[in-house]
């Protein structure tokens, strides 16, 4: 049973190796078809919200930036197909993919998996050649089971501060790429160990309600990218980044950590089956809060009636998304993490979408009046670092009172988005963010749902609707 390690206390020495060891080396052959069809479906997934963020604020303006410092590049920026280094690739495409918060989830490990790891093995596979989709997808199941396993040995990275997307997806980056560059043994542990020496990244951009938010997942795959580069090359990386007095579990765990989560049941219990696939496009944390205001908008509960409401949330969640909403803000990064903003949405409007967070929504008078009268509470009955919980409990104006408190969130494993909707949201992102044709749409879709025959990741590249700029 995993317990977590109190106080400083960390593995012995030759912890990091023992575990790059166990990961170093998968193959497609050695996953279950399961995993496979998961993978190909977040490929998908994460392909199409990169699509939808072609205009999100920050995206336009970053691109311009990085194509202006460098071009003819190996490796693809998807949003414009500009040609740029791979790191550079990493980093355009890792950033568009986290934009709108629309990118998948794992909830048990609290970290964005495919945002950060599919832009970095992709602009490594792109710009070796050759690549096929099944090492992709096995590049993929590599980086995207580290990462989640690294959330789950590191569950109070969240509540520390730290925004464990970048911190902890910098390392599963690096895995993947290392995976896609053939690296074995040492320099496989180089490249994790020299992306460790990066990582970075905590959640005062998220609490600021800035555009810096976005650029986490971006940074996490740049760096990644770069640190299996660096590796090729002969640089070598810290060998205890997990175990050192000065690594992963001691500086920035302080310890609380439970090292077993990375190799209990590993090969035959897969995180990469728990992933998340997001419905609405914001915080994770809000999404039971909406089902719940979406629920009661179909059940004719008018706002009108409404006197105050309560939304109970962990203590984790309450830190991330339980601030009173302030309008006057006009800021998209501040109604994306904020439950009361996304609960008052839902109810008043039935739905929450992109637009639910573009100006001028993000200051609908309605919506503000109802935030006004809801407030986030700790609920001491849900674990402190639980992610689905959510009550919501309501007092109208009448005297009635109104309980909500679904036990499962939209999207979770135990109630997935299946492929139809997978695919109908993979559409509407295309469309919404590229102007793309169904001829397009239905080509790129195609080519993704049969990664494992595509004998170059390059052709799905070229697939992604766009105008390529010359080599």
């Amino acid at each position: 049973m995993n317990t977590t390690t109190p106080g400083p206390d960390a593995p012995a020495d030759g912890f990091s190796r023992a575990v790059m060891a166990a990961y170093e080396d998968w193959s497609f052959s050695s996953l279950p078809t399961a995993v496979v069809q998961r993978i190909k479906l977040f490929v998908l997934d994460t392909l199409g919200v990169i699509a939808a963020a072609a205009d999100a604020p920050g995206i336009p303006q970053m691109n311009h930036l990085l194509l202006g410092w460098e071009s003819g590049g190996p490796s693809t920026v998807l949003i414009g197909k500009g040609r740029v280094a791979p790191p550079t690739a990493a980093l355009a495409n890792g950033a568009a993919a986290h934009a709108l918060d629309f990118d998948d989830n794992h909830d048990p490990g609290r970290v964005h998996a495919y945002a950060v790891i599919l832009p970095a093995a992709m602009a490594a596979a792109e710009a070796r050649g050759g690549v096929s989709g099944r090492d992709l997808i096995a590049a993929l199941a590599t980086g995207v089971e580290l990462q989640a396993r690294l959330g789950l040995a590191a569950p109070q990275s969240m509540s520390r501060g730290w925004h464990p997307t970048t911190v902890l997806g910098a390392l599963g980056a690096a895995a993947a790429t290392a995976r896609v560059l053939d690296l074995r043994a040492a320099q496989f542990s180089d490249a994790v160990g020299l992306a460790f020496h990066q990582a970075s990244g905590t959640r005062q951009a998220l609490n600021d309600g800035v555009l810096a938010k976005r650029l986490g997942a971006g940074f996490a795959a740049r760096n990644g990218t770069a640190a299996a580069y660096l590796a090729a090359a002969g640089l070598t990386g810290p060998t205890r980044f997990l175990e050192g007095e000065a690594g992963l579990f001691r500086l920035y765990e302080r310890g609380e950590v439970i090292p077993d989560a990375l190799l209990q049941d590993l090969g035959r219990r897969w995180e990469v089956m728990t992933h998340s696939m997001k419905p609405y496009p914001c915080c994770r944390c809000t999404h039971n809060a909406i089902a719940i205001g979406r629920a009661l908008h179909r059940e004719g509960l008018s706002p009108a009636e409404i006197e105050s409401v309560v939304i109970g949330m962990s203590e984790v969640n309450t830190k991330i998304v339980g601030e009173p909403y302030d309008a006057a803000r006009d800021s998209t990064i501040h109604a994306q993490f904020n439950a009361c903003y996304c609960f008052a949405t839902a109810l008043v409007h039935g739905r929450v979408d992109v637009t639910s967070f573009q100006r001028p929504q993000i200051t609908d008078p309605a919506v503000s009046a109802l935030t006004a009268r809801t407030r986030v509470m700790v609920d001491d009955a849900i674990a402190p670092g639980a992610m689905s919980p959510t009550r919501v409990s309501i007092l109208c104006r009448d005297g009635r009172r109104i309980e909500r408190f679904p036990e499962f969130m939209e999207g979770s494993p135990e109630q997935p988005m299946t492929q139809d909707a997978a695919i109908a949201k993979f559409s509407t992102c295309l469309e919404m963010g590229l102007g793309a044709t169904p001829a397009e749409i239905d080509r790129l879709a195609s080519k993704i749902l049969a990664l494992e025959s595509c004998a170059d990741v390059s052709d799905i590249i070229a697939a992604f609707p766009g105008t390529p700029q010359p080599r």
